[in-house]
């Protein structure tokens, strides 16, 4: 069984539509997994079929169905699972196809997110923006626990300040999430931590850096390294800022 993302538009909502498209994936054995409104007059399905013939035959009838159209017939990505989960889909940027956007009102989503990407056992960066007592580390740690992987402070501020010279044997592994506040890491810890966290950027592990535009201006490391940079605010209209960040107290500190 081999399972399908279906996206289409409804431009009128008749009584009976998803009756009538339930019905026909029905009769050509085509289960449904998951179904939810996923944007404005549009609908999303999980569908699952063993049949690719039969798949593109379904197609082939949707097309001639004049209340709707068909925007997306193909295996599901993550952003797809997540928008029938949710609802909504995850605003990505238009530039950089590798940076998405969450406001506060979104932690479930954001967190969802997030554990997929914990998932992995390999190298993965990932960079988070956002201003302080956003929720940026709360989130980290709730997708940690979401894919079931152990998470370390390396630098942090979310109870008091965090700096790490040294991890123990049991927190050298691909199954930990190492969680790294770019500001405390480059601008308020000593060498022998600095050293710490090159090795842990090595490890084919998930890393999570806080504050990254920071840590890539204080480091040789650059935006490209990272696989991802999730950027979360508390209103879309909130601008992320480190004006304050200097070598001395700011806001950031109790982040």
């Amino acid at each position: 069984m081999k399972e399908w993302y279906l996206e289409y538009q409804i431009h009128e909502n008749r009584p009976g539509l998803l009756g009538d498209i339930a019905s026909l994936l029905g009769m050509l054995s085509i289960n449904i997994v998951t179904i939810n409104g996923v944007e404005d007059r549009r609908r999303g399905m999980l569908i699952r079929s063993s049949s690719d013939d039969q798949v593109k035959r379904f197609r082939a009838i949707l097309e001639t169905i004049s209340n709707i159209t068909v925007k997306k017939l193909r295996e599901p990505k993550l952003r797809d699972r997540l928008a029938v989960m949710h609802g909504r889909y995850i605003e990505r940027d238009a530039d950089d196809k590798k940076t998405f956007r969450f406001v506060r009102d979104e932690l479930g989503l954001l967190v969802d997110f997030m554990a997929e990407l914990f998932k992995t056992d390999r190298h993965y960066l990932v960079g988070i923006r956002g201003m302080p007592r956003v929720g940026k580390t709360e989130s980290v740690v709730a997708a940690s626990v979401c894919a079931n992987k152990h998470w370390s402070f390396i630098s942090s501020t979310l109870l008091r300040q965090t700096v790490r010279n040294q991890l123990a044997d049991d927190e050298m592994g691909s199954g930990l999430i190492y969680i790294i506040d770019g500001i405390v890491t480059t601008m308020r810890a000593p060498e022998k931590h600095k050293i710490l966290v090159d090795e842990i950027l090595r490890l084919p592990a998930v890393k999570v850096v806080e504050h990254p535009d920071i840590f890539v201006r204080e480091t040789p490391y650059t935006l490209q390294d990272f696989d991802c940079i999730i950027e979360l605010r508390n209103d879309e209209s909130e601008e992320i800022t480190y004006e304050v960040v200097d070598s001395g107290f700011s806001s950031f500190d109790i982040s």
